[in-house]
């Protein structure tokens, strides 16, 4: 089998399908993440915070003023825009924490259940099984702890 027919094998394998499926997915969730952190969580923050809109927080480096960072990139100005990052982290801690809650729930779900304990015991004596509270095998007639 040559390269192409290495890589055909590869490429066709179900772990590697089921991976791109989880990688398109994810880009998905991340752009609905992204949306709800920038169109829905952050205005209610900005505004609690005295009509702050984050993506425009930033800092121009050629020491001129702006007004919004669209200005200062439409002035070819460098700036660091801090408000993008915090938007950035709430993002991936609103992602870490689905994440997590996902992770979660499928290992509860994996879980087996915990068998319940017997309610027998064995016999020291004839070796059978006899109930748990039993002072007397009945099996053999022995008196068992």
């Amino acid at each position: 089998m040559g390269f192409i027919g290495e890589f055909k094998e590869f490429a066709l394998k179900g772990n590697v399908l089921d991976m791109a499926v989880g990688i398109i997915i994810g880009a998905a969730f991340g752009g609905i993440v992204s949306s709800l952190v920038k169109d829905v969580i952050m205005p209610p923050i900005g505004m609690l915070m005295g009509g702050i809109n984050f993506a425009d927080l930033f800092i121009a480096l050629d020491g001129k003023a702006y007004a919004t960072l669209a200005e200062a990139q439409a002035a070819a100005a460098p700036t660091i825009n801090y408000g993008l990052f915090i938007n950035a982290i709430i993002n991936f801690i609103i992602v870490a924490l689905a994440i997590f809650v996902l992770v979660r729930q499928v290992n509860a779900a994996r879980k087996k259940p915990v068998p319940p304990e017997p309610n027998t015991k064995e016999c020291p004596y004839c070796k059978e099984s006899v109930a748990k509270a039993a002072v007397k095998c009945p099996h053999c007639t022995s008196d068992i702890k």
